[in-house]
């Protein structure tokens, strides 16, 4: 690598959770790093987020485990029941024994938390630059010198040795080299969070807490050291829907959960506020190197919310990146081609298993009674078992995943 290209930054299109989390890992390979947030603050929105030991193993490579595990509420369990009859379908519990086997805890958390830990972490470096009001549009290379120039809304040129597109899901820099059209669901989730002393008595659990339904589903858990609950509701719209956020109405949300039991249908009484989201996914793709620009996060593998990955499978990217980088003593060719070969076929399980994850925390009629009687029985070693592919994840196995 030349004196010259070496001293330029690594740039990152996006603020969120992923590209902080992208910054932290390049700092800790010994790059300064650009970050360009199109917003007028490095900020975040949003509820809460779950959190799988996978997760707590990323902060820790990140190095910034113990802000985030202040700021966690840790669960006893997570458990799904039927919301029509109130029947327990399923209940993994996630103490001592789940902390043994993956070498983590399973928490709750609000969004903002986890952004604020990464970005805590990123300043601390003294190695990242934060540019507002700054979207990035377009992507030169210059295959001589192998730089990647961005340019932002103003025309302005920004020169680095590499770029990291963790720009969400529409993303530019997907759309600049990929150009795939997204798949709206037909699904939409309202998000709100609610104080304690408004949350009822009968379900404060410390529990990540799913009730299913018939083209619908509820969940929620505590914040904030349990002063907090987060509530989202999810259904299938009768509307034709456009990926995006809007507000909520409760008359809509009232309208589509008739016919669920009184205990759950208590959640959808409670917000003063909603905001709405119509969702969509992108199918996986088998190519995220693009020259000297790759991508990360939902601009890579944009996926619907049934697993609760999304920002765990960001942070990971994160960790993987740095990881491919240290290996490879720094060469960017050779480490992208290592980060994607180990990210492509992981994050698109995650997409493909959330599909199937809507269709079963939906289930109706013959298909609802199958959900409900599949984990009849289990041991919390079967269940450990088959999570083990998810939660087993770390910084020592992340290049062996490709």
């Amino acid at each position: 690598m030349s004196e010259i290209k070496s001293q330029l930054p690594v740039l990152v299109s996006g603020g969120g959770i992923g590209g902080l989390a992208a910054a932290l890992a390049l700092v800790r390979q010994g790059f300064q790093v650009q970050v360009f947030e199109q917003a007028p603050e490095i900020g975040e929105i949003g509820a809460g987020i779950q959190l799988g030991p996978n997760a707590f193993h990323a902060f820790d490579a990140l190095g910034v485990g113990e802000k985030a595990r202040g700021r966690a509420v840790y669960t006893d369990y997570m458990v799904m029941h039927d919301a029509l009859d109130e029947s327990l379908v399923g209940k993994i519990e996630t103490g001592e024994a789940f902390r043994q086997r993956f070498g983590n805890p399973y928490a709750v958390i609000h969004r903002v938390d986890v952004h604020k830990s990464l970005l805590e972490g990123a300043v601390e470096t003294g190695r990242v630059e934060f540019f507002t009001n700054t979207r990035i549009e377009s992507i030169e290379q210059d295959e001589a010198s192998k730089t990647v120039i961005a340019i932002d809304q103003n025309g302005k040129r920004w020169t680095g040795q590499a770029l990291i597109g963790a720009d969400g899901g529409k993303s530019v820099v997907r759309a600049q080299y990929v150009n795939d059209p997204p798949r709206v669901t037909g699904h939409v989730v309202y998000r709100a969070v609610v104080d304690k002393a408004d949350f009822p008595d009968d379900l404060k659990w410390n529990a990540a807490s799913l009730w299913a339904g018939p083209k619908c589903h509820l969940v929620h858990y505590p914040l904030r050291g349990g002063e907090q609950y987060n509530v989202v509701v999810t259904f299938h719209s009768r509307e034709q829907e456009q990926w995006g956020v809007t507000d909520g109405s409760k008359e809509e949300v009232e309208s589509y959960f008739q016919g669920i039991c009184p205990k759950a249908r208590q959640l959808i009484e409670l917000p003063k506020t909603w905001k709405r989201w119509a969702t969509a996914d992108r199918e996986p793709i088998p190519n995220w190197v693009f020259g000297r620009a790759t991508i990360l996060g939902d601009a890579a593998h944009p996926t619907t919310q049934y697993m609760a990955q999304g920002a765990c499978m960001a942070m990971e990217d994160a960790v993987t990146l740095g990881e491919a980088l240290r290996v490879s003593n720094n060469d960017w060719d050779a480490a992208l081609q290592l980060y994607q070969k180990n990210r492509i076929a992981r994050t698109g399980r995650i997409v493909l298993s959330g599909r199937e994850m809507g269709r079963l925390y939906h289930a109706a009629g013959v298909e609802r009674l199958i959900r409900n009687s599949l984990w009849k029985g289990r041991s919390q070693e079967r269940f450990y078992d088959a999570i083990e592919w998810l939660y087993g994840w770390n910084v020592n196995n992340c290049l062996q995943q490709g």
